[in-house]
């Protein structure tokens, strides 16, 4: 599904008070439930509260000399609170996000995903390397109404980040210095939000992809991944 095609505004189906909101230079994740997440986004990273997950469009000639403090200040503009803002920096189109969403024993999950493939890679192979951050990436943003540990939380990264790999070999994506098929782009970022929702009565210490939220959740990023990037060079 890519409801930016034809829209601005995409409400969950499966989770209320939480909607993907596009915007002239962003997406915007909202929840009217505070969320705890775990992401490898320019910021903060690592683990965070937040109510907001944003993914800021810039163009090709970002100069990102200091990406933490644009995405801060972009916070007071737009105004969010930085402190409960996890924040993505892409160049890919956001009108061809792909979102998904599912259901399983003791969770929900919405799955939103932007996809640019220039810089395509396989890891592990010889390459020239840069220390700054350089945009035009898969992000991936995943919501979960339910309660994870935090090794589950990293969990889900490795199997959301096996799902990637996996869209990338089925849509052939390749490195172009060698050929290689990619295993992502070098920049690709990530955020698992949780609800910490006790409701459900369990909580998921495992998030592999033999479990139920895994599987699930493999499925969802695949499947967003999937067409993000087919469609990314498209009108």
């Amino acid at each position: 599904m890519q409801p930016f095609r034809s829209g601005n505004e995409y409400v969950s189906r499966l989770c209320p008070g939480v909607q993907l909101l596009l915007k002239e230079d962003r997406i915007e994740l909202r929840s009217q439930e505070p969320l705890y997440a775990l992401s490898s986004a320019v910021w903060p990273g690592g683990f965070s509260e937040t109510d907001t997950i944003v993914n800021w469009k810039v163009p090709l000639t970002y100069q990102c000399d200091d990406p933490v403090q644009d995405i801060r200040e972009q916070c007071v503009q737009w105004g969010y609170d930085a402190e409960r803002t996890v924040g993505f920096i892409t160049a890919a189109k956001l009108t061809h996000a792909a979102v998904q969403e599912s259901e399983g024993d003791g969770f929900k999950l919405l799955c939103c995903t932007t996809s640019g493939t220039k810089n395509a890679a396989r890891a592990g192979m010889p390459r020239k390397t840069f220390p700054s951050y350089m945009p035009g990436t898969i992000n991936t943003m995943i919501m979960i109404d339910g309660e994870l540990s935090q090794s589950a939380m990293v969990n889900a990264v490795i199997t959301a980040t096996e799902a990637k790999t996996a869209a990338l070999q089925k849509l052939g994506i390749v490195e172009r210095a060698n050929g290689e098929s990619a295993t992502g782009t070098t920049t690709d970022a990530i955020a698992i939000a949780i609800t910490r929702n006790k409701n459900w009565g369990v909580k998921h210490v495992y998030a592999g992809s033999a479990t139920s939220l895994g599987c699930t959740l493999a499925e969802a990023v695949y499947r967003s991944v999937y067409v993000a990037c087919k469609t990314q060079d498209e009108d």
